[in-house]
């Protein structure tokens, strides 16, 4: 296989040859066959297909070619594995292998007694199945070439079998990129949520469906606000706009803002806002509260923001069944009708996104309190409050107050929505004003 740039110069040099299962295994046990390069997706076959796999070897049944890319490292050759990962670590798990010796799994099949159980030890007890199994010839080629090139390869190749999910190509293209590792890294994070959550499966935790969509909210988070899906994060990731110190920033907000999900939906599950495109409209709804100064940690206020999430993802589902009987709409379903047109079609497009912010965002801003831009008493405030208050004692602890020890607090909390106005101002000596805190 040969490929050719548009001047018609080779880019990638291919050799033909079959290596045995021994050799291959050879070479992995000599660190000489890397199984996880950068550009690699992660294990996505299930034991079935393992087996699958060990069967058709112990029967001699042809298989594909494995791609090897062949590169120089301190004077070693090291082969990194284009297309063939999953193929090669089925053989090393059945072989008991290094870091596979822990992922040992038997088969069934008939060694002309009729079908048995059968694991490597009972393989290596078997001279002539050993010796069909350890020498059987798997036909490998061999690329050298420029790094861009290879990954486009990797990403060609796997357009067959399962697939490369887009997050997946993603990863190939820029795994080298700042910005996608730290979404791979809050993945981690927050694996444990959005498996509790129903947000992500496994599965889809393993083919990076989880990276692909906090990349998404950081980019979001980047932007200002809702971006197209298809067009804007390629290009923003390849183009590595994001320098570390505002990668630093986007990722403080994105973490403030998971925790504030957490804290306002603690039962997302029962939604259907853990499906991921609706939870992308949720979190940047969250964020953008936050970014305009609403508070959020009203827990009564919180509860009965659940509750009308709750209620607005129960009629959604409960008109979609009512179409689905072929029974109209009433007129008291308008919004769920509204909101049901945005997660039907192309639900990433700006347009849906937009609207499904636009309703969510009428349903739910009004609940919550505006935080006031002025913290801090002014010297005016604390004279008037001060001479207005003949007892001139702290409520708290009784204690007489003096000039120089009093504080103005802010009755209902500053963090909590208070105002600071002389109507929501109270006296009270520094040490109770201190010790009351966000209360």
């Amino acid at each position: 296989m040969l490929a050719q740039g548009r001047s018609g110069a080779q880019r990638i040099q291919a050799i033909f040859s079959e290596k045995t299962i021994d050799e291959l295994s050879l070479q992995f046990g000599h660190g000489r066959l890397n199984l996880e390069p950068g550009f690699q997706r992660r294990s996505v076959w299930s034991l079935s297909d393992r087996r699958r796999l060990i069967q058709s070897i112990l029967s001699s049944y042809p298989l594909p070619s494995i791609f090897l890319y062949q590169r120089n490292t301190k004077g070693n050759t090291i082969y990194d594995v284009i297309d063939g990962k999953q193929r090669l670590e089925t053989i090393f798990m059945f072989m008991r292998r290094g870091r596979f010796r822990g992922d040992a799994f038997d088969i069934r099949f008939d060694r002309g007694d009729g079908l048995e159980h059968l694991d490597w030890s009972d393989i290596s007890r078997d001279y002539g199945l050993k010796a069909a199994f350890t020498t059987y010839k798997i036909p490998v080629i061999e690329v050298t070439g420029n790094l861009a090139d290879i990954v486009d390869l990797f990403v060609r190749i796997n357009s067959t079998g399962k697939p490369l999910t887009p997050g997946e190509k993603r990863h190939a293209r820029f795994f080298d990129s700042r910005f996608l590792k730290e979404a791979d890294r809050l993945v981690g994070r927050y694996k444990a949520y959005l498996l509790r959550e129903k947000i992500m499966t496994p599965g889809q935790l393993e083919r990076m469906k989880g990276t692909e969509l906090f990349s998404e909210i950081l980019m979001s988070l980047h932007h200002g606000g809702i971006i197209n899906k298809k067009t804007a994060l390629d290009r923003a990731i390849g183009n590595d706009s994001v320098n570390g110190n505002t990668l630093h920033r986007l990722t403080r907000e994105f973490v403030k803002t998971m925790n504030t999900m957490k804290k306002v939906f603690p039962e997302l599950r029962s939604t259907r806002f853990r499906n991921s495109a609706e939870f992308y409209s949720l979190f940047l709804l969250i964020w953008e509260l936050e970014r305009d100064r609403f508070v959020l940690k009203d827990w009564r206020r919180n509860r009965i923001a659940e509750r009308l999430l709750r209620r607005l993802s129960t009629g959604v589902d409960e008109l979609r069944d009512r179409l689905r009987r072929a029974q109209p709409a009433t007129s008291v379903q308008r919004l769920y009708s509204e909101y049901l047109l945005t997660v039907q079609g192309d639900t990433d497009s700006a347009a849906s996104r937009t609207r499904r912010a636009e309703i969510l965002r009428g349903l739910l801003s009004s609940l919550f309190a505006f935080k006031d831009d002025k913290r801090l008493f002014t010297a005016e405030q604390r004279r008037i409050l001060w001479n207005s208050d003949e007892a001139k004692k702290c409520p708290s602890c009784k204690k007489r107050l003096t000039w120089s020890n009093f504080a103005v607090d802010h009755v209902l909390a500053h963090t909590k929505g208070g105002k600071t106005k002389i109507s929501n101002a109270q006296l009270l000596c520094r040490k109770c004003n201190s010790r009351k805190g966000g209360r």
